[in-house]
Formats: C-alpha cells, sequence, structure tokens
C-alpha cells in the first residue's frame, strides 16, 4: 500500500512530458483605423483550459519602468498574484496611479532612483498613469492561466508547454472594442506537439481614450515643467 501511495504523489508531482504537451504558435493582424499606424504588437492572447485546474501561481516579479516620460514596457501580461515593480529612472518625481478597471492603487509621489511595488493579486485589465504626466500610459494585463503570450511587432506569438486537451482562446488589445474582443473568442483543441492556428485579425479604432488625474480632474497644462 505504501508503494502504491508513494508512486501515486510521484506520478501526480511529475512534470508532463514532450508527449503530453502541446505548443501553439499563431499571430495577430491588428488592422488600425488610420493608415500612419502600423504593427502588431502588444496585443494579449491566452488560453483557459475547460478541466478544471488549480489557479495559476503567481509569476517572477514583473517590470514597468519610468523612463524619458514614459512607461517601458507599454504593455505587460502576468498571472493574477504577482508583483509589478515600479522602478523611477527619470531625473524628477512620478506619481504612479491606477483607478481605471483592475487593480486600484496610488504609489504617491517618489523620486528619481526609487522604486515601489504593487501585487496585482486578481485577474483584469489595469490601466496605469502618472498623475504629474498625462502622456504617460500603460496597461498590466493580470490572467488566470499561466499559458499566454504577448504579440511581437509582426503579430507573430507562441506559447508553450500546454497540457493537450480543450482550451477557450482569446485575445485583447488595448485599442479594440469588447465586441470586437468577444468576437475572436473561440474554442480550440491543442494536441501534443505543434499546433498552429488561422490568423488572428483585430480592428482598432487607433483614439486613445482621454483620462483625467487621480482626482477626476482634468490634468493642469503647466505639466511640461516637469
Amino acid at each position: 500500500m505504501k508503494f502504491f501511495l508513494l508512486l501515486l504523489a510521484t506520478l501526480m508531482t511529475y512534470p508532463l512530458s514532450h508527449a503530453q504537451v502541446g505548443r501553439v504558435r499563431g499571430s495577430v493582424d491588428v488592422k488600425h483605423q488610420k493608415k500612419k499606424s502600423a504593427g502588431s504588437a502588444d496585443a494579449v492572447v491566452w488560453l483557459t483550459s475547460y478541466e478544471t485546474r488549480s489557479p495559476a501561481a503567481p509569476g517572477p516579479a514583473a517590470r514597468l519602468l519610468q523612463k524619458s516620460k514614459q512607461f517601458v514596457p507599454h504593455v505587460v501580461a502576468i498571472t493574477a498574484g504577482t508583483t509589478v515593480e515600479f522602478p523611477n529612472r527619470d531625473p524628477f518625481f512620478h506619481d504612479v496611479f491606477s483607478i481605471y478597471h483592475g487593480k486600484p492603487f496610488d504609489l504617491g509621489l517618489y523620486e528619481s532612483g526609487s522604486s515601489r511595488k504593487v501585487a496585482f493579486t486578481k485577474p483584469g485589465v489595469s490601466y496605469i498613469f502618472c498623475n504629474i504626466h498625462p502622456e504617460m500610459s500603460a496597461v498590466i494585463v493580470a490572467l488566470q492561466t499561466p499559458y499566454f503570450a504577448q504579440t511581437n511587432p509582426d503579430g507573430s506569438f507562441e506559447i508553450t508547454n500546454i497540457p493537450a486537451g480543450r482550451y477557450k482562446l482569446r485575445v485583447w488589445h488595448e485599442l479594440a472594442s469588447a465586441s470586437e474582443l468577444d468576437g475572436l473568442a473561440r474554442d480550440v483543441q491543442i494536441n501534443p506537439g505543434e499546433n498552429a492556428l488561422p490568423a488572428l485579425v483585430v480592428h482598432v479604432s487607433d483614439t486613445a481614450t482621454v483620462h483625467t488625474n487621480k482626482y477626476g480632474e482634468a490634468y493642469s497644462r503647466d505639466h511640461s515643467a516637469y
């Protein structure tokens, strides 16, 4: 009996072999409304299993750097529970916050060379801004699944080590409408080995939403001095 229990425990914790997992390769073609806009980067693609599985574990800490009055990178995809660091590498103060959907937080005013962090404990899309510099924006997409990828500038992506089975595939892009993204959701069967998906086409508006500061007020026009 002891031998059987030990064997069962070993099988439950042993990593899936290459014969049991698949790899997905595909692409997202982002169709921009304006001809001068181009590129298919920063879309997020993920797979959610139809089978009952434990929630994805938090990943290693991610970083959203503040440099030259920009957040770098613009989009960060993580598993829910992951901590994101916000280092300030500009020679002036920043005041990072999020009050739009996702994880609300306010890091307050902090100086050059310092860093603060936030744990994104729940799944959702968080829109990140600076209370001093209205041109700064970023997005953090927290997911309940470890099977996700962000697209490259040419729209290509790859997701590896996916247990074989049925999944719901979803796509997100910052400038796409909810109805557009819902229409792209589909069921997929992941088989062991290579899996190729047909190209996904996302139509986007190219119009960024105007946001207020963290007090719900319009930004001062005299922010360029900071």
